[in-house]
């Protein structure tokens, strides 16, 4: 076991990723004792990190723990390190681990905080690592983790779900703090599709806000989209009590109420009418909910899984259909179950039968 914050040895910790999350992340490992070395492409970036703990692209507002060292040697970063968090947005996400792979030794603990998936085959960010490496030692880091309210130091609450008992060990040892907690979790899958799917339904939400739906809507948007997300995970093969925890509703009820949420601010523009592209230019960062849409939206179709709220967010995005014509359109869907795995859509359209026509 790595030793704590305080012990004569301190951990090794390296952060691949400059941006917000990555970022907020290498200074809770140093405000948790460990040696943090942070990797980015950006020179003019890591220079200003070293010298000025500030991340201004990404975290102007917020200092950085000063035992925080970025670098651009991807080799260097990683040679001493106990634990890796891959930071890297899904789009490069395989390219960096294939660089860095020949740099890493078996024993060390390899986590994703990425929330995306990969199109080719439909890969989440631990099966690339699992790919690319084939290390024994592979986390998932996900929750409702708004990186700006970390770097404030704000209560925060994650999850490191592994079925790796040493990688949950390790992962809570250089993370958890007075401000920072990480609880432990097994559904490797479940939580990180949890953390992908939870990005779909933060667009819908700011859509719904922008066109000025309430708080009853937004509690019953929160909750179907926590039904269907469970759905198609489970059809996926997780488990649905995942669901319950931080990386699934927890994560879902941030992303869904916070304009600090990209994918939330995307929906929001187009609930002003703006098209995806007007939205994109305007938010001026990746929002990994627009790649996650088409792909689970093509995923669904071909597994043949219901996800009304998806599909419908998708003819938006992608289609042209206004927004509040697609609102009114998902409200005269069928009325099915509440909680699936109690009652199945199955047996509530059964039942459907034996009710009087009200025509």
């Amino acid at each position: 076991m790595p030793d704590k914050a305080g012990s004569d040895e301190r951990m090794q910790v390296a952060v691949l990723g400059g941006g917000s999350f990555g970022t907020a992340i290498a200074s809770i490992a140093a405000d948790n004792g460990a040696e943090v070395r942070q990797w980015l492409r950006d020179e003019t970036l890591v220079e200003q990190i070293n010298r000025e703990h500030r991340n201004g692209r990404y975290l102007p507002e917020y200092p950085i723990n000063e035992n925080v060292v970025a670098s651009t040697d991807l080799a260097w970063t990683v040679a001493e390190a106990a634990v890796v968090f891959i930071a890297i947005p899904s789009k490069a996400f395989r390219a960096v681990l294939r660089q860095v792979r020949e740099h890493l030794r078996p024993e060390q603990i390899l986590v994703t905080t990425t929330k995306g998936i990969q199109a080719e085959g439909f890969k989440l960010m631990s099966q690339l690592i699992e790919e690319e490496t084939g290390s024994p030692h592979i986390g998932v880091l996900s929750g409702p983790n708004l990186a700006a309210e970390i770097a404030q130091k704000q209560l925060t609450g994650t999850v490191i779900a592994s079925d790796d008992p040493v990688t949950r060990a390790y992962v809570q040892a250089a993370l958890g703090c007075s401000y920072f907690r990480v609880y432990a979790g097994n559904d490797r899958y479940g939580a990180e599709l949890g953390g992908s799917l939870k990005n779909i339904y933060a667009i819908a939400a700011g859509m719904a806000a922008a066109l000025g739906m309430g708080e009853n809507t937004r509690a019953m948007l929160m909750t179907r989209a926590l039904a269907e997300m469970s759905r198609f995970a489970v059809a996926l093969g997780a488990n649905p009590m995942t669901f319950l925890g931080l990386s699934g509703v927890g994560d879902l009820i941030v992303t869904c109420s916070s304009q600090l949420s990209r994918n939330y601010r995307i929906g929001y523009a187009l609930g002003e009418g703006r098209d995806l592209d007007e939205a994109i230019e305007a938010l001026g960062q990746v929002a990994e909910g627009v790649n996650t849409v088409k792909l689970v939206c093509e995923k669904a179709r071909a597994e043949e899984i219901y996800m009304p709220l998806a599909q419908g967010l998708y003819h938006v995005m992608f289609d042209d259909v206004p927004a509040r014509d697609m609102a009114k359109s998902l409200m005269e869907n069928e009325q099915s179950s509440d909680v699936e795995f109690m009652l199945s859509r199955e047996s509530v359209a059964e039942a459907h039968q034996l009710a009087p026509d009200v025509d």
